[in-house]
């Protein structure tokens, strides 16, 4: 930075001595003095403004501007038969002169994109349906899911597969660790899985970047070349894809999102898992996976019961279901007796005292 200010620096010293040797607007120092400074200051001003413009932009501006320039500059030929002493005249050739090359700068600088490499190849492709690519990153493929949404055939275009994200397998797979050898296994029989699938156009890119150490980066990169998505269910690589302007699937939302909607006063039927944390808790899970934690249930593991809900609480790793266990419903037989139902059963007629002092509990059915 110190020597972009010593290079402005020596420009605003040359613009004001030439105004002050040249004196544009007369005799006096003064005025001229401040008028090169002014000049100079101005001239800096546009110059950091135009920095943060892109290069496609200032070029595209460039361009216009010329072209509206060569066309001022063909009217005024074409009116080679116009008395030039004539005020009117001078006046529209002035207008001419000035205007159209400040309307193909401003337009040349708004539409300046076009002038990117992807932009211009499009030009001379032949004109038919774009192709969508799926940039498939690590993570996603070792978990698996991908497979059955892309043979549920919700995921359509072409899948990609970079060369980076195939060595990083490969790597996970001829580890020495068993658990992450598996994992990377795993991925390559799902890569193959997607390959076999019909309907599905899968692609092994070989385009790297080798001035991006990072996987996670270069798959941002090519994302952005390809004019694709990324597909992963990192939760940080989503972060930094969309503040890249990267579009991002990411299957752990597409699997919330697809959780069954339960509201509160709701009748579901559970099967009892475990004890909850709390006193008189129990704990079941749905099948997606979804954490219910049941109030009254504790003497009720191992047996599938009607409960109903009282809350739904979203969390960042998913849905967690409150409900409580409703007495008066009966309860199905267990899979296989437990401690647990044995410790349950009361007499007929009983009362609990260790439980609850004082309360009548209705008895448990007989197994």
């Amino acid at each position: 930075m110190a020597w972009f200010l010593l290079v402005r620096l020596l420009f605003i010293g040359a613009v004001t001595s030439t105004a002050v040797v040249l004196r544009p607007l007369g005799g006096e120092l003064a005025a001229n003095l401040a008028f090169g400074l002014a000049l100079a200051g101005l001239i800096v001003l546009f110059e950091t403004r135009l920095r943060a413009a892109s290069l496609t932009h200032v070029l595209g501006g460039l361009i216009g501007g010329a072209v509206g320039l060569a066309i001022a500059k063909a009217i005024e030929t074409a009116l080679f038969w116009a008395n030039t002493g004539d005020t009117r005249f001078m006046f529209l050739r002035g207008m001419v002169l000035l205007v159209l090359p400040y309307i193909g700068l401003v337009l040349g600088a708004k539409r300046g994109e076009w002038l990117e490499p992807a932009r211009l190849i499009g030009l001379f492709r032949a004109t038919g349906p774009q192709r969508r690519y799926k940039v498939l990153d690590t993570s996603v493929i070792i978990d698996g899911r991908i497979a059955d949404v892309c043979e549920t055939g919700f995921i359509d275009g072409t899948m990609v597969i970079p060369q980076f994200v195939l060595k990083e397998l490969q790597m996970v797979a001829d580890s020495a660790d068993t658990l992450k050898r598996n994992r990377g296994r795993r991925g390559l029989d799902i890569l193959q899985k997607i390959q076999k699938m019909s309907g599905v156009e899968v692609t092994i890119s070989d385009v790297d970047f080798p001035e991006v150490r990072e996987v996670d980066l270069k798959l941002i990169e090519l994302a952005r070349t390809l004019q694709g998505k990324i597909v992963t269910n990192d939760f940080n690589l989503n972060k930094v894809a969309q503040l890249r302007g990267v579009e991002v699937l990411n299957i752990n939302q597409l699997a919330n999102s697809l959780k069954p909607v339960v509201l509160p006063g709701e009748i579901m039927k559970v099967f009892i898992l475990k004890e909850g944390k709390e006193y008189n808790q129990g704990v079941a899970y749905l099948d997606d996976g979804t954490m219910v934690v049941v109030d009254n249930a504790r003497r009720m593991i191992s047996k599938t019961i009607d409960i109903v809900v009282t809350s739904v609480l979203q969390t960042t790793a998913g849905k967690m279901i409150f409900g409580r266990y409703i007495e008066s419903a009966p309860a199905s037989a267990p899979v296989t007796p437990g401690p647990a139902t044995q410790t349950a059963q009361t007499p007929q007629g009983a009362s609990n005292e260790k439980e609850d002092p004082g309360r009548r509990v209705r008895p448990a059915p007989q197994v």
